[in-house]
Parts: structure tokens; C-alpha cells; sequence
């Protein structure tokens, strides 16, 4: 059922006769992966990935529901699902795939699902490289970017991680329904998860670092102004001393030079002598 309405929700409950609190879950949008077992059937929850559109594309999840019986699957989900609509083409091309039974439309289904987590994984892959670009560069923008990109794989990690344990029972057979041959290709589709999940450990971890060389990056260059500030105020020190005892007014009769004109330059002239021996002995010294 795609975005179903009341009346065709309640084709759960009066002809299936399903659990009234797994039809209340599926008709909630904000459930995170798990699977429940009931008298004669699967609840499950998974979730699709998507990717937004735009310019810098964000990562979205939704959720699917199934219903899992010996000889049925009916699943529930807001809106248009990638994979269903995939198998549904090829269920139209090739009739043996419903002869499979249902446990293996759930697998083909599932398998889907996952493989499309591998163009939404590998966007996030691009953006944290741009990332760690940017970093190096030390642009306050980056921080925005950076908490936002936090939060994606924030939501990535609360779907993966359940997601990759639901699919680690249904490859453990602990359930009746899930024979041998379906377990052992369920476990191929719990590599996968297994994978993304550490992908997606690694990414946070990534993004953690990326935040920590922005702000030594920063703090670098606030360290390199504040040098040569201080720098300045150092060599500019003496000479406004040496500028104010010479404008205190007061006859000085043995200074070189005589005329207040010929002071005038004298005084130039050892301001510029002591800025340049500072400036000398700084970088004599390797602080400049």
C-alpha cells in the first residue's frame, strides 16, 4: 500500500486480521527498524534512502512496513518506494519471482533497499571530503556545514544500526518462516548493513576530526594576528616614549643637531634606527 487511506488501512485489521498494535505502527511515519514476530506472521520495519534534491543533496529515510505471512507480504509505506516499484517491474518481466514465495520477495525487496544506501553513502563520502578541504582553509561558514552534515549522519546511524540487527535475526533463522537457502541470502544483505554501519561510525568520526582541524585552523591564524600585533605594539613602544619626552617642550640645549628643524630629523632618524634593530633582533630570534 503506497500513502494508504483509512478505509484501505483497515483492510489490515478486518481481512488480515493483523495485531491492532502493528496496524497503529503502520500507520505511523516515525518508526525505526525492528522486527516482531505474531501468531502466523513478520512485522517488520525498514527503512529506504533517499536522496533530496537540490544543489547539495541530503540524506532522507523512510520507512517501510511488511507483513510477512506464509504465503503473503504486504507492505505499507508513505509515498512511492524505490525498490517496490522496482521489484514490481520485474515481477511483470519475470513471473518466477513470485513463485519464489514471500520470504523471497522480502529478500529481493530488502536487497533493494540496501543497495540504494550505496549512492546516498557515497554523497556523504563526497561532502565530507569537501569538508576536510574547506577545514584547512579555516572559513567560519564551515561550522554550519559541519552541524548540519552532523545531524544526517546522526539520523543515518539510529536507521543503519537497528536496521543491520533486524536483518541479523532474519539471517540467524530465529524465526520459523526463514528457511536455510532465505538465512544464507539474508546474511549476504547483512554484509552489506554491516559495512554501511561502519561507514557510517567512520563518517562521524571523520566529522569529528574535520570540526577539530577548523578550529585549530582558526586559532592559528588568530594566533598569527595577534603576533603580529604585539609585534607592532613592541616596536611602536619606545618610539611614542621617545616621541613624548621630545615633545614635552623643554629646552633640550645639548641635543644634536641644535635648530628644532635639525632635531626634527635627528629624532626621525632614531626611530627608525630602533624600529629596525627590533625588527632585526625578532627575526634574529625566529619570532617574526
Amino acid at each position: 500500500m503506497a500513502a494508504p487511506t483509512d478505509e484501505e488501512m483497515r483492510i489490515l485489521s478486518d481481512v488480515f486480521a493483523f495485531h491492532p498494535l502493528a496496524v497503529e505502527d503502520a500507520r505511523s511515519t516515525l518508526q525505526f527498524p525492528k522486527v516482531e514476530p505474531f501468531p502466523g506472521y513478520l512485522y517488520l520495519v525498514l527503512h529506504g534512502m533517499d536522496l533530496g534534491k537540490g544543489r547539495v543533496q541530503q540524506v532522507a529515510t523512510r520507512d517501510v512496513d511488511f507483513f510477512l505471512g506464509r504465503n503473503y507480504l504486504v507492505s505499507v509505506h508513505d509515498g512511492e518506494s524505490r525498490s517496490i516499484g522496482r521489484l514490481r517491474e520485474l515481477c511483470d518481466q519475470h513471473e518466477r519471482i513470485l513463485s519464489e514465495g514471500a520470504v523471497a520477495l522480502l529478500h529481493r525487496i530488502v536487497d533493494t533497499m540496501v543497495d540504494n544506501y550505496r549512492p546516498a553513502i557515497e554523497e556523504l563520502e563526497s561532502r565530507l571530503d569537501k569538508l576536510e578541504q574547506q577545514a584547512l582553509t579555516g572559513r567560519q561558514q564551515i561550522v554550519q556545514q559541519v552541524i548540519k552534515l552532523k545531524r544526517e549522519l546522526g539520523q543515518l546511524r539510529r536507521v543503519i544500526l537497528p536496521q543491520r540487527d533486524v536483518i541479523g535475526r532474519l539471517a540467524r533463522r530465529e524465526f520459523v518462516a526463514i528457511s536455510d537457502e532465505m538465512a544464507f541470502r539474508f546474511r549476504d544483505v547483512y554484509d552489506h548493513m554491516a559495512r554501511y554501519a561502519d561507514e557510517a561510525m567512520l563518517f562521524q568520526e571523520r566529522l569529528t576530526g574535520i570540526h577539530e582541524v577548523n578550529l585549530a585552523t582558526v586559532s592559528n591564524r588568530l594566533n598569527s594576528i595577534m603576533k603580529v600585533l604585539t609585534v607592532m605594539s613592541t616596536i611602536f613602544l619606545p618610539l611614542t616614549v621617545l616621541t613624548g619626552m621630545w615633545g614635552m617642550n623643554i629646552p633640550v640645549p645639548h641635543f644634536p643637531g641644535g635648530s628644532p628643524e635639525s632635531q626634527f630629523w635627528w629624532i626621525t632618524g632614531m626611530m627608525v634606527v630602533i624600529a629596525a634593530a627590533m625588527l632585526a633582533f625578532f627575526r634574529r630570534n625566529k619570532w617574526i
